[in-house]
């Protein structure tokens, strides 16, 4: 059992654990990620680890609620326990002092580059963030970022905060005003990830990111997160998580990702009904 020390929402749907562990704390790189269960009937999620604490025992894993078990996760609370937290898995980001580094996390793949700037700045690299989200109340990890990076711009979608427009149109003005850019870590959704690649790939800077394929044991025993990396088949869960991003097979990574789009919609709505259930039969006992 691992106990959640702190959990508190950033942004809409988006939430921060502190959770104790302090033998994965202690272990632990950037760009290593955990899996975790909620209880003996749950499903098992990988997730970055942001952050962690070797003199607190304890890691940070940002969640952001978008189908059935993630929102789950996300009704726990400071005190309650995840019954699983095995990690750190896959291999740690390669860290060198490249020259000049730029690290873009869209939506909640911001908590998931974040480790991987921090260990950026401190090899040496100058370092620009970019943050990249739909409207100014999901932009998560502004200050932190600030904190270590040298430059930090905001992209919002709908212009509500920052730049308005994507992170790919930051980079590529930040390419054109003549800025030398020696290594790009893109983590977000796919289609991102991919665009960030065609803008980068003229230019031949370095790109690698984070892949997100469906996974459930994170061993590379039972093949779940096949991906194809080079014309060649990978298990992104020990192969990876990063990746060489011009060599990446986004299009084939999309099709499996949206293989069990039915089933997690069925589980959400199930999920949902239940827990409105619960919650109007709680706030009944209440006022009786």
């Amino acid at each position: 059992m691992y106990k959640i020390k702190h959990a508190e929402f950033l942004a809409l749907d988006i939430k921060k654990f502190v959770i104790e562990a302090p033998k994965i704390a202690k272990k632990r790189k950037a760009g290593q990620f955990v899996i975790v269960r909620a209880n003996d009937k749950g499903e098992r999620i990988p997730l970055t680890i942001a952050d962690s604490s070797i003199e607190d025992g304890t890691i940070t894993i940002i969640i952001q609620g978008i189908g059935k078990t993630t929102k789950e996760l996300n009704a726990m609370q400071t005190g309650d326990f995840f019954l699983d937290v095995v990690g750190p898995l896959g291999k740690a980001s390669h860290i060198e002092n490249f020259g000049t580094a730029v690290c873009i996390g869209g939506g909640v793949g911001t908590a998931i580059a974040f480790p991987t700037a921090v260990a950026l700045k401190e090899a040496g690299n100058k370092t620009i963030s970019i943050i990249g989200a739909r409207t100014k109340d999901l932009v998560i990890l502004e200050k932190e970022l600030k904190e270590i990076s040298d430059e930090v711009f905001v992209t919002t979608d709908d212009g509500s905060y920052g730049f308005h427009g994507f992170v790919t149109q930051k980079l590529k003005e930040i390419i054109d005003c003549g800025e030398k850019i020696n290594f790009v870590l893109a983590i977000g959704p796919i289609p991102m990830m991919k665009a960030v690649a065609e803008v980068t790939r003229p230019f031949g800077i370095a790109t690698v990111v984070s892949l997100n394929p469906v996974m459930v044991d994170g061993t590379g025993m039972c093949g779940g997160c096949r991906a194809t990396v080079d014309n060649k088949t990978v298990f992104v869960c020990v192969d990876g998580p990063e990746f060489d991003a011009h060599k990446v097979d986004f299009n084939q990574l999309m099709t499996r990702n949206k293989m069990y789009n039915d089933k997690e919609k069925i589980a959400l709505n199930h999920f949902e009904c239940n827990y409105d259930i619960a919650y109007e039969k709680a706030k009944s006992e209440i006022y009786q």
